[in-house]
């Protein structure tokens, strides 16, 4: 990275941004495009996943780092979703939506790239990765990466912060993951927009189409999740990860289900607090989140 007061300006710039775009802006419009295709552009933070200085854990620390049963399906989360995004990027003409494809997709290899250095440098050790082919189907691809994307990112944030808050991971160590997290708020930004921008663009006989893809690529996570949570992957194998479901206890916070879910509805809105308030924000997810909360006991 930078000296430090580059470092300042372009993490400040990653999370505040506001669109040139004149008055209110009609979802659909050339000009939602260009207001969620500049944020993408605008934010990037051009951090370099090889220069970054990871810090020296304490033995106890290195200990919680490396139990985390995660850093397998963190890679290959990462390394799927680079090539899903580029697929899908290839096909759109548009050159303001492609250029903006192309920076999602080359932040997520650098996602990958991160966690690829993390692990070599705490010595944790992997599974060796699958291959990565690129879709049959690039839209359904796409959809998939980012409604999961939405999914996954609204528990990481508040599972982070539990970690920070506990001390689980070292303030060092938040530092220097800490634009990996807000990264991913702004790529489920720029997908909600996405899809609000495409659907009203398709004609009309074609928006049903779409929303039923749409809902089976929700269905598809759901089924997804529901196998990842009782330790089973997409092939049938067993596996230990379902930190999303053991989440807070994981990072040491030993959270309520409630104020997990308060803590991650919190982080949800600082993360997204910083954009243009014109641009639409991931909301399934938060509304059933509150839905659920509703129902669980207060303490």
């Amino acid at each position: 990275m930078d000296d430090g007061v580059n470092i300042d300006r372009a993490d400040f710039a990653m999370r505040h941004w506001q669109g040139t775009e004149p008055g209110p802006v009609r979802i659909g419009s050339d000009a939602h495009k260009r207001l969620f295709c500049r944020m993408l552009l605008e934010t990037h933070n051009p951090y370099k996943p090889a220069v970054i200085d990871w810090p020296q854990l304490p033995a106890d620390a290195l200990r919680r780092v490396t139990s985390l049963p995660i850093w397998d399906i963190a890679v290959q989360t990462e390394g799927r979703a680079a090539v899903r995004v580029q697929t899908f990027a290839a096909r759109v003409t548009d050159p303001l939506l492609r250029q903006a494809l192309d920076m999602d997709a080359g932040e997520e290899a650098r996602h990958k790239v991160v966690l690829s250095k993390l692990v070599q440098a705490y010595g944790i050790p992997l599974a060796p990765e699958p291959a990565y082919p690129p879709p049959r189907d690039p839209v359904w691809a796409w959809l998939v990466t980012g409604y999961s994307e939405c999914i996954d990112s609204f528990f990481a944030f508040g599972l982070f912060e539990a970690a920070r808050r506990s001390g689980y991971f070292p303030p060092e160590l938040v530092e220097t993951f800490e634009p990996v997290i807000q990264e991913e708020a702004r790529h489920i930004l720029f997908f909600v927009n996405w899809v609000a921008w495409y659907r009203a663009n398709l004609p009309t006989w074609r928006r049903p189409l779409f929303w039923l893809k749409t809902w089976a690529a929700w269905l598809f996570l759901v089924w997804e999740r529901l196998g990842i949570a009782k330790g089973i992957d997409g092939q049938g194998n067993a596996r230990d990860a379902n930190f999303t479901v053991t989440g807070s206890g994981a990072v040491g916070a030993e959270l309520k289900p409630r104020a997990l879910v308060e803590l991650c509805l919190a982080q949800n809105e600082r993360r997204m607090a910083g954009y243009d308030r014109r641009l639409l924000r991931p909301a399934t997810v938060p509304r059933l989140a509150r839905l659920v909360r509703r129902f669980l006991p207060k303490s």
